[in-house]
């Protein structure tokens, strides 16, 4: 799929972008605790347009804070239509840690839209910590400021050093959907998967498991003690017109097995 700087002025001025919500829930209650939000790109000529194939342009060619702007607006406009408690977590990228700019960006369109920041999660990418740590640490610290929580995102996926845990104050650690994926064919995955949720749950941090897609991942993954998770088995990612027929479904309790 060959796509251009082009077509990414085209789509924010066609407005194509757009969020989209998958349920994040709580395992061994089955209660719904909020939703991970998730871009996409409806291209005029392609159609659905695969995160992986546009986010690398829009960060190559300088366009990462425009999407991230439109993208909040339309996701604190959907804010209304949770209830309670419910959260959001969304992502920045690697390049959006080292821009001292976002906090207020986050800020400022959470204002517009009435949401608490305090019901709001940031999740980050490990790489983003190799490569500017110390400013890492400074965009970090604006946002817990902000009553922000902080995800660290794929976590054992590339690199990953044990210390990043304690360079930035982070609130919840999720498990890559690899492993979560691999857990009932691949012993060491279960391992590794059952030694992240235990360093996790030590260090006081609530655990998330992306990618379940069947009731036995979900059992496995409740049986290590993992927090919350998502995927396909809860539910696949929707338009935000869908939340209210998301709010009232059921999530079966995921007893260990």
């Amino acid at each position: 799929m060959f796509l251009d700087p082009q077509d990414v002025r085209r789509a924010f001025a066609e407005d194509e972008f757009f969020p989209v919500f998958q349920p994040r829930v709580e395992l061994l209650t089955g209660q719904l605790a909020g939703f991970e939000v998730l871009a996409r790109w409806n291209h005029a000529r392609l159609g659905a347009v695969p995160p992986d194939a546009f986010i690398p342009i829009v960060q190559t060619h300088g366009f990462i804070n425009t999407l991230t702007q439109k993208l909040l607006a339309k996701i604190f406009a959907a804010a209304p239509l949770l209830s309670g408690s419910l959260g959001l977590s969304i992502k920045i990228s690697p390049l959006q840690l080292l821009d001292m700019t976002i906090p207020a960006h986050i800020a400022e369109a959470a204002a517009r839209g009435g949401f608490p920041l305090d019901r709001l999660t940031i999740e980050i990418t490990e790489s983003a910590l190799f490569e500017d740590l110390p400013l890492a640490q400074s965009v970090a610290g604006e946002l817990k400021a902000l009553h922000c929580k902080l995800c660290l995102d794929d976590f054992g996926k590339e690199r990953s050093r044990l210390l990043h845990l304690q360079d930035l104050p982070f609130d919840e650690l999720k498990v890559d959907r690899y492993f979560v994926n691999a857990i009932t064919q691949n012993r060491a995955c279960q391992t590794i998967v059952a030694a992240v949720v235990g360093l996790g749950r030590s260090l006081g941090l609530v655990t998330v498991a992306e990618g379940v897609e069947t009731v036995t991942q979900a059992g496995i993954m409740c049986e290590m003690g993992c927090n919350l998770a998502q995927g396909w088995h809860f539910g696949k990612p929707a338009h935000a017109d869908e939340i209210p027929r998301m709010l009232s479904a059921t999530f079966a309790v995921c007893a260990p097995l």
